[in-house]
């Protein structure tokens, strides 16, 4: 065999890649303005479309049309990533901290693999290797870690609003938006009833980690680990489950 046949063939040609990246321009500064409203004015809206370019670009060169994911949604999903990815520095959250965020949606998966259920945070704990105590200490440490671009539940600007332009409503389009809808709708159902209520409190109510703790009789820092024992959940069920993950 030569070398050559080691070599696969680009998806598209040169001149249609260029063209999709012009198609798709318009959609990355729609994104990249998106997000600089809620930044610091430090923040320059050109890096943001820079780096919205190159998920774009990773999307084209990357993309699978066998798959009934829409080019543009895939690439509006890869455009928000690169983005926050751009971003993410200015969150204060130390790299470590990101690593052991990390770790634990790995755990979690694992588990519940294993178990075919959600794991308990005991559970967890022990696929960690550490004690429960310490596993809470964790998720106190990696609270800045957050859904990223679907930080939001439900609704208009919410949890789906990444998946198409709120103005797009093709077939295809809708589809998408109502699958990603009961994939994550499952995925908070099938969740501790204790988390359910956290999210749904946080999230669906917008009350603080303070009032939610007072209405749950617990403490503001174990409302904080249980709130982020439930991101940390959904992350790695969408990076499982939802074509392009995270």
């Amino acid at each position: 065999m030569t070398q050559a046949s080691y070599i696969s063939e680009p998806p598209v040609t040169a001149a249609e890649r260029e063209r999709l990246i012009l198609e798709h321009l318009p959609q990355v500064r729609w994104i990249a303005a998106s997000y600089h409203d809620r930044l610091p004015s430090t923040v320059l809206e050109e890096d943001l479309i820079s780096a919205g370019i190159i998920g774009l670009i990773a999307a084209i060169d990357n993309f699978d049309p066998s798959r009934t994911t829409a080019l543009r949604t895939y690439a509006e999903h890869r455009i928000r990533g690169a983005i926050l990815d751009s971003i993410r520095g200015l969150d204060g959250i130390p790299p470590h901290h990101r690593q052991r965020a990390r770790q634990v949606q790995n755990a979690i998966e694992t588990v519940e693999k294993r178990l075919g259920r959600g794991p308990a945070e005991d559970e967890i704990a022990q696929e960690l290797g550490i004690t429960l105590d310490v596993y809470r200490q964790t998720l106190l440490d990696v609270r800045g870690v957050s859904l990223g671009s679907l930080e939001t539940v439900d609704g208009e600007g919410s949890l789906i609003r990444y998946i198409a332009d709120r103005e797009d409503l093709t077939p295809g389009h809708v589809v998408e938006r109502e699958a990603l809808h009961r994939l994550l709708t499952n995925a908070i159902k099938n969740m501790p009833q204790i988390e359910r209520k956290v999210i749904g409190l946080y999230y669906m109510e917008e009350l603080t980690l303070a009032e939610i703790g007072k209405i749950l009789d617990l403490h503001t820092s174990r409302v904080s680990q249980l709130k982020q024992q439930a991101i940390l959940r959904l992350r790695a069920l969408m990076e499982k489950r939802w074509p392009g993950g995270m």
